[in-house]
């Protein structure tokens, strides 16, 4: 992989590694772009089979997370940092604070928060060796579990579909087919089974299907989602999983769901649009996670603003299909477009008033 070329054609600012054999720390940061503030991004803590992988992995996490905050209109670029590791052997207290003392070295250009991998307790031990972390346990006057808030965007973004898809935000009656059964995934849930929505749920893992039951939610084989006969199909589960084999299943009007990544290439948006199915980005509707992490920055963390922020992926979502519907190009296409010229024109704005 020649990294300054993949750097230069997606726009990226740096690729900083470190390590610390004492600690057996292999770590990379990536920031993408920080026109619009400090690049902000999850600590991801994976046993990468090679260094390629990982840097591979910093770089396209880092640029989703340019794009979603972005289009949140929070004043944060995007980055990512990874950690070489298996999270469930290897990882240590000591790892956790040199690489905490790794981001302060950056200077504030890149705030850390957690990911795959790492948890709110995790981040207690690099908040030990710099500020400049969000996501915290709320004991630790943190903004808790990201996921409560990520699963309010998924419903508000599902909303704001049914608005432009049926001339009404009501989810009552709506049979929605849940691909995975996490955190975010339960959280979503709970909102939908308040309006009465019918759910239909799959998951690969037994506890997970075991709570969709206790929920009085029906549960389906993991490959059988895709048929499932529904007015949403929501994944919340692997990313890539909107692809040519799976979309000429789908039997649904809408796609809004919580995994990233979740078409397999640009082509799989321009499918779905072809076929009449509004579909969410990823990008747009899972941003309460960092929304909810933002709010830890600056001041102290307050609730009801990260609550009253996420609502506005509502707003977020009937722009984009509005500029979908005006411009006749696909959703994906639209929601790339409105970031690009918010990063754009706040870019002019530095520009004029940089020194020559």
């Amino acid at each position: 992989m020649d990294v300054l070329e993949y750097m230069g054609d997606w726009g990226h600012e740096q690729v900083t590694m470190f390590s610390d054999p004492a600690v057996g720390l292999k770590a990379v940061i990536a920031i993408h772009d920080t026109t619009l503030g400090p690049a902000c991004g999850g600590l991801r803590i994976w046993p990468y089979e090679n260094e390629e992988e990982a840097v591979r992995d910093a770089l396209r996490l880092s640029r989703a997370m340019t794009y979603k905050s972005a289009a949140a209109d929070l004043p944060l670029g995007g980055g990512k940092g990874v950690i070489i590791a298996d999270p469930h052997t290897q990882k240590t207290e000591a790892m956790l604070r040199s690489y905490g003392r790794f981001v302060e070295a950056l200077g504030g250009r890149y705030i850390t928060t957690t990911d795959v991998g790492s948890t709110g307790r995790d981040l207690e031990y690099v908040r030990l060796e710099t500020a400049h972390v969000v996501g915290l346990p709320t004991t630790a006057g943190g903004s808790g579990d990201t996921s409560i808030m990520t699963g309010l965007g998924i419903y508000m973004g599902m909303k704001a579909c049914a608005r432009r898809t049926w001339d009404s935000d009501s989810l009552a009656g709506k049979k929605i087919a849940i691909q995975g059964f996490g955190k975010v995934a339960f959280h979503l849930a709970h909102h939908l089974l308040k309006e009465d929505a019918d759910l239909v749920v799959a998951d690969v893992y037994s506890d997970a299907v075991d709570r969709a039951r206790d929920m009085g939610i029906k549960v389906v084989e993991p490959e059988k989602i895709y048929d499932a006969d529904c007015d949403i199909f929501s994944p919340c589960a692997l990313g890539g999983v909107l692809n040519r084999d799976t979309i000429p299943r789908l039997k649904c009007r809408i796609v809004a769901g919580g995994a990233n990544n979740q078409l397999a290439g640009d082509a799989d948006g321009e499918e779905l649009h072809r076929r009449g199915i509004l579909y969410a980005p990823d990008y747009i509707i899972n941003a309460g996670g960092i929304i909810n992490a933002s709010a830890e920055i600056g001041t102290p963390y307050n609730p009801d603003r990260a609550r009253e922020k996420t609502e506005r992926i509502y707003e977020i979502m009937g722009r984009v299909a509005q500029i979908s519907e005006n411009e006749e190009i696909p959703t994906s296409q639209a929601a790339d477009r409105m970031v690009k010229e918010r990063l754009e024109s706040v870019r002019s704005v530095k520009n004029l008033f940089r020194p020559h």
